[in-house]
């Protein structure tokens, strides 16, 4: 057996105990472990892979790296590699609610727009009838259906979806769908194989959530982030790498944007118009400051028009600045004077609204 390393024995001690890791937890609990970064590093980490998996496959154990095929995530965890009585033995999960998980993964793998989902309302009606090993037949020669499938609650269904979605075998989603978790993705990649889940044409791995070919006829199926790597090339043409038909990748672009990371998902519009607000925002914020004291000017004398006339265009622009002046008023509120008409004035009254932007 392979000698280990206490940091080897870390390693592997955190993916047990933590369950699946992020890559980039991965790579920082790796770099604080062994002071080496495997970002550009890369021959120190798969040496450590290969010791640490050579050792613990004398205990049917394999640590993996897989990619979650909803955000394009990269994961690392600890599989078991072996599926008989003696490792269901080993799970805390009862009969019916094994039953009831196969139930769910089936459906999602068969989702034949490839979304890779099923309603939480579905999954709770779901029948386990057909979870019934084939070896229990009735005289009638039809499947006796265990007492404890069949008298399987809905409200036992829920909770055994919380418990799944609690251990990472499953995710619910905001709006009530039921997606596969990352354990799902690391530990059933042989169950794909074996049920003849069609495959990604790009890495050959499972397409659960996968873009599909609009060619009817044509039964191509790529994932978002494979996609994205496929028609990276501006120059490269989109069409389908098996039938040639053009491939929607419009669509699709603003999806693969999600996979890019929490910075591009979650960019608000708000530091977009703080990154306008320089020299030239000032000067379109002052024009509007000041037309807007032209329009008050005619209620308070020639004095305030004096000081702002020469800052604005002709009465055709100003018709045409109407709006925009109306929403700095309600931007501003009351906190804009429109007594004073000297320079300075109008610098604080546009520093304010900048602020409030």
């Amino acid at each position: 057996m392979t000698e280990l390393s206490w940091k080897h024995h870390a390693i592997i001690q955190a993916l047990l105990s933590r369950g699946p890791l992020k890559e980039k937890d991965f790579y920082s609990m790796f770099n604080g472990l062994t002071g080496k970064n495997p970002g550009t590093d890369q021959h120190a980490l798969q040496q450590y892979l290969l010791k640490i998996n050579k050792a613990l496959s004398f205990v049917h154990l394999e640590m993996r790296r897989c990619m979650d095929q909803y955000d394009g995530q990269v994961y690392y965890g600890v599989v078991n590699t072996i599926s008989d009585e003696q490792s269901k033995l080993g799970t805390k999960y009862t009969v019916p609610q094994i039953a009831f998980y196969k139930a769910v993964i089936e459906a999602i793998v068969q989702d034949a727009t490839a979304q890779g989902v099923v309603s939480n309302i579905d999954a709770l009606n779901f029948k386990l009838d057909s979870q019934v090993p084939v070896a229990s037949e009735s005289q009638g020669g039809q499947h006796q259906v265990p007492s404890a499938l069949k008298y399987f609650s809905m409200s036992q269904k829920a909770k055994t979806l919380d418990e799944l979605v609690k251990d990472q075998w499953l995710n619910l989603t905001a709006d009530g769908n039921i997606t596969l978790g990352v354990k799902s993705f690391l530990d059933l990649r042989s169950w794909f194989r074996n049920n003849e889940v069609p495959s990604c044409h790009v890495c050959n791995e499972a397409g659960v959530k996968a873009a599909l070919c609009q060619n009817e006829a044509c039964t191509v199926r790529i994932h978002l982030y494979c996609l994205k790597q496929l028609f990276a090339r501006k120059q490269r043409e989109k069409v389908c790498p098996s039938c040639g038909n053009h491939w929607q990748h419009t669509v699709l672009k603003e999806e693969a944007t999600h996979i890019e990371g929490d910075d591009d998902v979650t960019r608000p519009s708000q530091p977009e118009t703080g990154l306008r607000i320089g020299s030239r925002g000032k000067k379109r914020k002052n024009n509007m400051i000041v037309e807007e004291d032209d329009v008050a000017g005619s209620n308070h004398g020639d004095e305030q028009n004096e000081g702002t006339g020469s800052q604005h265009g002709t009465a055709t622009q100003k018709r045409r600045k109407t709006n925009r002046i109306n929403d700095a008023d309600d931007i501003t509120g009351s906190g804009v004077s429109q007594s004073s008409s000297s320079t300075t004035d109008f610098r604080r009254v546009t520093r304010r609204s900048a602020r409030l932007m």
